[in-house]
């Protein structure tokens, strides 16, 4: 027997990939590999922000996309505070330097802020999708 599905969907693949970035910028970090950790930080936000998109049906795959639309959705709605709309675009664009422009090598400081900040905006997308379904 199948069961009714709400309007909004469940999230839990998006939410386990931004987890499983999370534990292995970790274990960058910790090896001394700050572009890949700086890589799967943004990715963590990445997932996070699709998984809160796909709950709602709005899921994108372009990076600016993604962004984009989780600025218009949820930032620019008060749903986010605009911190995190900060800590997204700074992994946006520190992800892009650090695996595609190699101007100046990252730094151990640049890795661990952006775990950080990545820690704190998945647990922030996971705050809001709960609120979201309480509401339904």
């Amino acid at each position: 027997m199948e069961e009714e599905k709400d309007d909004l969907r469940d999230a839990p693949e998006y939410t386990e990939y931004a987890h499983r970035a999370l534990r292995t910028g970790h274990l960058a970090l910790d090896d001394g590999d700050w572009v890949g950790a700086i890589n799967r930080s943004y990715y963590a936000i990445f997932y996070s922000a699709n998984a809160v998109l796909e709950l709602q049906g709005l899921e994108r795959n372009k990076h600016s996309g993604v962004l984009s639309l989780f600025r218009q959705k949820y930032v620019k709605t008060g749903l986010i505070e605009v911190e995190y709309s900060q800590i997204y675009g700074t992994a946006f664009e520190a992800r892009n330097e650090s695996d595609y422009e190699r101007a100046e090598f990252p730094s151990q400081e640049d890795a661990r802020k952006a775990i950080d900040g990545a820690e704190r905006f998945v647990a922030r997308v996971e705050k809001l999708l709960e609120e979201l379904k309480k509401k339904k």
